[in-house]
This record gives C-alpha cells, structure tokens and sequence, in this order.
C-alpha cells in the first residue's frame, strides 16, 4: 500500500475501499504512516469528504485498533452517552451519576479537548488522583459495582482514535463531519454500550455551527450505530452561548458539584433531565419521559445523585472530599470580577469568543501533546436572559498570571453585551433524532 496515493486518491474525491482504510488506519497505530502523512490525508478527507460506506469502514478499522470491551457480564442494558464538544458543557458530570442513581448502568468512552472545546477526561483529570485511564477488565467491573464508569482512548481501547483525535486539533481538521463520527461511534461500538444517547452541539460554540450539518451528522451516527446492531437517539443542543456557567475544566467540576447539590442553572438542569430520561427509556427502566423526568428531579433533590458522583470519583481514585470541599480543586492565583454598575440583562455570549478565551488562558491545548491547566477559566453570571444585578458579577476570570488575566477581561468584555432592557432566554434543546428518517421536536 502506498500512502501518497491513497492520500491523492482522497484528494481527488475518489472512494476508497474498507481495506484501504482498515490498511491505513492499521499501518498508523503501528507507527508505520507518519504523522505529516496522516494530516495531509485527515484535510483530505475534511475538504473532499468520505460517503457513508468509507465512514462505517473507518469507524469499524478504528474499532478494531484495539479491544472492545463485552459488557453482557454486568447484567441489564447498558447507555453510553456522548456529546460532539462545546463551550462550558458540564452535562456528562451531573447526567452520567444523575442516570446512574436512577437504575441506569451507564459506560463511557470520553475524549479530551478538541481547539476551544472542552473535553470530559480534562475535566475529569482536575479532580486530584482520579484515573482516567481503565483497563477493560476495570471498566467492566465498575459498571457491574456502582452502575457508571468512564474511561479514555488507552493502547487498549480504540487507539487509533487516540492519536488521530489528538491530530485533529492541532491540524484544523476538528469540524470534519465523517471525522467527528468515525471518532465518536468507534469510541461508542468499542465501550461496548447497547444503546446511545448522542447530544450534537450546534451553533458559533460548537464544532459544528450550521443545523443542517447538525442534523447530517447525527443521522450519519445513527447509520452507523444500526450498523454495529446498536440503537442510538440524537439530540440537537444549543451552543450560541455556553451551556452552563463555567468554562474550564476544576471550575466545570465545580459547577457539576453545584448542580448534584440542587444549585445549577436551570438550562443546564433541564438539558440533562431530558437527556436522563431518554437514558432511561433506552434502558428499560421508564418509558414514559414526564415520569423519567420527576424520577430524576427526586434523584437530585435527595442528594442520592451527589452520593452517586461521590461514588464515582472513589471508585476512580479521585479525591472524593471535593464533593464537600470543591476548594480542593486547582485554584488559579488570579482572579477578576467584571461587574455592572447597573442593573442589566444578558443580551448575548458568543461562545467561541469565550472558548477560546479560556484555551488561551490554558483551558484548551495550542499543539498536540500540550497539558492543560485545570485552574483557569471563566465563570459567567448568568446565561441569556438573565438578569444581573448590580454590583454581582456578569463574569469572573481565572488566571495563571496577571498578563493573562488582564487580556482576558478585555476578550470577556468584547465577548458578553448586555442591555438594559429585558432579554429572552433561548431553550437548549433545539431537536431529536430517533431514527434515521425521524426529526422533529
């Protein structure tokens, strides 16, 4: 096989065969095929595409990179859920024990960040000592113990998925409609989950930004996932303006302890209400979604999903006394309040603006292989349509230096407007897909 034509070939618009792929993708995770060739074929890809089949055929040669974890040992049907990145999304850390508490058995595969994006494992890794890493045999037992384990790309789990994620982000390959699939179906086939719940961000804070493409790529998952005798549900989510609050990896830990405490936002408690209950439904457990719903209400109010998160954080060697003491979590040394001196209302928040914002402060990686500091970020005071009193912060900024800190106040200040008149919020849930030729909400 010879990379350069395969590159062209792609180039060019041509199909390639599920050899030719299974090849290259094999070739690669060997160290065979270089780095410098893998990104001219990853832009390829990005500006020629890849039709449904060479998309099945990667997701299936990424799959098959490593082992696939068989998850009929823990016993019942097991839900993954995966959301395709965005700015201050904190869903997966109070959805996944929110679920769990209420009977769901819930396995993950996660990613880390792509460009401005935040990604579960970095916010995970904020928490000291918790393993982000498990081997198939841990990841198994877990969920047969507690009911909800995560885990990331390993020599073991889909490595090939490892390094071409870790590609992408540092070759403007990150919005790739079959890359974004291929990346997080293989991550879905090999964790070994019956059923899927798939949370598309659409909008200027979200890899992709346009609906239509939102809902191409969420039927594409939903072929793929059919293909591997899997049933998955899409959901369309809002990503004009961040989600929650946070943006950053300890302060979105922080604001997931919040919300498992009955203090979130109400946006992104509704968002994982609704996401919950079709976890549920996909796992038996309540078919009905209002019934779902109140049952995961009940969960939050009793303090029974905190104690499920707790859990978690122990079982993965984390340092459990920040559910009761987030102060245990990285702290920047420089902080920042942007306060009104009136009363305002939140007119906008262009998310990207402010995802990159916080990359930059050290939230996101610039290069492959970058670290990323657990402390910085931004907290905002309100979403869309909220209002803000005066003298109360309209964002607070976390820095690792003062040189840091004062860029990022001004990029805050350009990113939020405000008005003095009152704003309408915006719903988080834009549309479902259930099946390929269903949509609509």
């Amino acid at each position: 096989m010879r990379i350069p034509e395969l590159i062209r070939r792609k180039r060019d618009g041509e199909s390639l065969g599920e050899r030719e792929i299974e090849e290259l993708i094999t070739a690669y995770v060997r160290g065979e095929v270089p780095d410098y060739q893998m990104a001219a074929f990853l832009m390829a890809v990005y500006f020629r595409g890849m039709t449904e089949e060479e998309t099945a055929a990667l997701t299936r040669a990424m799959v098959r990179s490593g082992e696939q974890a068989d998850l009929r040992t823990v016993g019942g049907v097991t839900v993954d859920k995966h959301s395709t990145g965005g700015v201050g999304d904190t869903t997966t850390l109070v959805l996944l024990p929110l679920a769990a508490s209420a009977g769901v058995r819930v396995a993950k595969m996660s990613g880390r960040g792509l460009g401005f994006t935040g990604g579960t494992l970095d916010k995970l890794a904020a928490i000291p000592g918790f393993r982000t890493e498990l081997s198939v045999a841990e990841f198994t037992a877990q969920i047969r113990r507690i009911g909800l384990a995560v885990t990331g790309q390993s020599p073991a789990l889909v490595p090939a998925d490892g390094r071409l994620y870790a590609l992408r982000d540092v070759t403007a390959t990150v919005e790739s409609i079959p890359l974004i699939a291929s990346s997080v179906m293989s991550k879905k086939i090999a964790a070994g989950a019956d059923k899927i719940v798939l949370d598309v961000k659409v909008g200027r804070g979200a890899l992709i930004r346009d609906r239509d493409r939102a809902e191409e790529l969420g039927r594409l998952m939903v072929q793929i996932a059919r293909r591997a005798g899997r049933e998955a549900t899409v959901f369309l989510t809002d990503m004009d303006q961040p989600l929650g609050l946070a943006v950053g990896n300890a302060l979105e830990v922080a604001e997931a302890i919040r919300t498992l405490q009955g203090r979130g936002h109400p946006a992104l408690v509704e968002l994982c209400l609704e996401l919950g209950a079709e976890m549920m439904r996909l796992a038996g457990v309540e078919a009905d979604p209002d019934r779902a719903k109140e049952i995961l209400l009940k969960k939050l109010e009793s303090g029974e999903a905190l104690e499920k998160f707790r859990e978690w954080v122990r079982a993965q060697g984390g340092d459990e006394r920040i559910v009761d003491d987030p102060s245990r979590l990285p702290a920047a040394p420089f902080v920042q309040a942007i306060q009104s001196d009136v009363d305002v209302y939140i007119r906008d928040v262009d998310a990207l603006r402010l995802g990159r914002c916080a990359a930059k402060l050290g939230a996101g990686r610039q290069r492959k292989g970058d670290a990323v500091d657990p402390s910085v970020g931004i907290v905002m005071g309100g979403r869309v349509g909220d209002r803000i009193e005066r003298g109360r912060p309209v964002a607070v900024v976390h820095a690792a230096s003062r040189e840091d800190l004062s860029a990022a106040v001004e990029e805050v200040r350009q990113a939020v407007s405000l008005s003095r008149e009152k704003v309408p919020g915006r719903p988080a849930v834009i549309a479902r897909i259930a099946g390929v030729d269903t949509f609509g909400r």
